[in-house]
């Protein structure tokens, strides 16, 4: 988001540039009316528009491919589970969006402020309708604007003065120079921390009076015009009415009024915008920043998904370079194999099934989710389950867990999340002696309300705990639709994998973290990735474009979205001597 604003503020003042020292001057001023208007629209589009003509396209190559190895510890195993924890903490709004809050409202009470000062003002003057508008006649004053169809006009003005005005504000009215006016109004309240919405409003009130000016001046002795602009009256302080007396402005409006027609070629230099919006274009498609698909225009921040590292605290441990060591994996080759076999061994050593859950009949899969800190200690410790008593112990085999050696991205110590499952399964021999059939049915009932409830409210259900996988085509009738599903999706990545050859010829190699979701309708949305270069990442979103759509995955009978994740791995074979 705040990329987002700063490239606006960077577009808009290259806008603002261009009028100023090229087009300000000339005599077009309803082009540059429209250029004002339509650059302002222009600098909040540009951002996020990126064009492929734009990316860099090299031809791929043979590469190894790494597979990815799916394991009972996957990252999105419990995500759904842990997505209602510390709801107060989610909710915390920064220091930088209390400001943020507080400027909005200060600018939104100055808007109804001066809304109400014009209501006073209609109000208390005195109103004369006519066909074409409303004549609000002031007392004691000398003020002369327009607000919409409403002219204001104080009753000090000579008469003399009076068909020369009236035909001015006529031309704000026709022309709905107050809608331009507002519109900036509207931007002023939403950013009003940005300056160049201020003087964007300020260059189009100059180009209202200038076009007004011009019309009266067809139809009036020139001259006598002049004159009458050259009185500086009061006027009333509102950003969003068109003043006809504005101190400010009647010099360069007398100016404006003696200076020749602009000769038709120096409209040519209008065509400066085509580069600049090319140059703008270039930037923003070629940016290394993270890809995503999906056509809605605002995409909610996925909670532990592969993005990239400065906009994440947390390093997934599915996706990190360098895994935490858990002590006495320092020598082993697969350190990530070795910390599940060690953390599997660290649950058998303290795992207790209290006995008051045991009589009770009380079983179920407690969800669980640590990170590990930079220096290695283990923190932010959240757990689900069926009952409190197995949370407790839970809590107790993680708090046990020694300090690793802490995970590193790109060389640098990182926190690093890990979810796991502890399973609290009452034994064959225990059904038998303490459990009648009536009671195994109400444990069956209570177990399957509890994934109910868990899921119930969930946008997203992982793969590995949906009820219904999605079903890849051509695993309609086998067996396990899962292991089904991994072997398909890993035979389509080596099927349409490609190296690009100028990453090749540099060196370029390593993982790109991928993630999609499989919507509703079986069709393949919101993906994401994070790599160590932007041509590896538009390999691996061409292969993730290229999945067919699936049978879609299925929740208590319902068809839901199911998040996806996987690596795929980059790496340059050794040549031979």
């Amino acid at each position: 988001m705040v990329q987002y604003v700063i490239e606006s503020l960077a577009f808009q003042l290259v806008f603002i540039i261009i009028y100023d020292v090229f087009l300000r001057r000339e005599t077009f001023f309803q082009w540059n009316r429209l250029y004002l208007l339509g650059t302002c629209v222009l600098s909040f589009l540009m951002p996020l528009i990126a064009l492929d003509i734009f990316k860099s396209k090299v031809p791929g190559a043979v590469a190894v491919y790494t597979p990815f190895m799916f394991s009972n510890y996957d990252l999105d195993t419990n995500a759904a589970l842990l997505n209602n924890t510390n709801v107060a903490q989610q909710l915390t709004m920064p220091w930088y969006g209390i400001i943020f809050s507080i400027g909005v409202v200060v600018a939104l009470f100055l808007f109804l402020f001066k809304i109400r000062q014009l209501h006073k003002l209609r109000k208390r003057g005195e109103k004369t309708v006519y066909t074409d508008f409303t004549e609000v006649v002031l007392k004691q004053s000398n003020s002369a604007f327009s607000f919409f169809k409403t002219i204001f006009l104080g009753d000090k003005i000579k008469t003399k003065e009076y068909a020369n005005i009236i035909e001015h504000e006529l031309v704000h009215i026709r022309q709905k120079h107050t809608v331009d006016l507002l519109f900036f109004e509207v931007l002023r309240i939403a950013l009003w921390f940005n300056p160049l919405v201020y003087i964007y409003q300020s260059r189009i009130s100059e180009v209202h009076e200038f076009i007004a000016d011009a019309k009266v001046a067809k139809i009036h002795r020139k001259e006598q015009y002049e004159l009458l602009l050259s009185q500086v009256f009061q006027t009333e302080n509102i950003s969003f009415i068109n003043h006809f007396f504005s101190s400010s402005l009647i010099k360069k409006r007398i100016k404006m009024l003696q200076k020749k027609q602009s000769k038709k070629i120096w409209a040519s230099k209008y065509l400066l915008l085509l580069p600049t919006i090319v140059c703008i274009l270039f930037y923003t498609s070629s940016k290394g920043q993270e890809k995503d698909t999906n056509t809605e225009s605002d995409i909610q921040e996925v909670k532990d998904t592969p993005v990239k590292q400065d906009e994440m605290a947390d390093v997934p441990f599915s996706v990190i370079d360098e895994v935490p060591v858990f002590p006495g994996c320092e020598n082993a080759t697969d350190k990530r194999a070795c910390f599940n076999d060690k953390i599997n061994e660290h649950i058998r050593k303290h795992f207790s099934y209290p006995e008051s859950a045991q009589k009770e009949g009380v079983q179920g899969r407690v969800s669980v989710r640590f990170v590990m800190m930079e220096d290695g200690s283990i923190g932010k410790i959240q757990m689900r389950g069926p009952d409190v008593r197995l949370e407790e112990v839970a809590l107790n085999i993680i708090k046990k867990i020694p300090n690793v050696t802490p995970g590193k991205q790109r060389g640098k110590a990182v926190k690093v999340p890990f979810s796991l499952p502890i399973t609290f399964k009452l034994t064959p021999e225990s059904d038998k002696e303490k459990l009648t059939k009536d009671v195994k049915a109400a444990l069956l009932r209570k177990e399957q309300e509890e994934k109910d409830r868990l899921y119930k409210d969930a946008k997203e259900v992982p793969f590995s705990v949906i009820d219904e996988v999605p079903v890849f085509p051509g695993c309609e009738n086998a067996t396990d639709k899962k292991a089904c599903f991994n072997d398909k999706i890993n035979e389509h990545i080596r099927k349409h994998f490609s190296y690009p050859e100028s990453a090749q010829k540099e060196g370029v190699q390593g993982r790109v973290s991928v993630r999609f979701v499989m919507m509703e309708d079986g069709s393949i949305g919101k993906i994401q990735m994070r790599g160590p270069d932007v041509r590896l990442e538009e390999v691996a979103l061409n292969i993730i474009k290229k999945l067919p759509n699936v049978t879609p995955g299925k929740q208590r009978g319902k068809a839901v979205k199911v998040p996806f994740s996987l690596p795929i791995t980059f790496k340059l074979q050794k040549k031979n001597d």
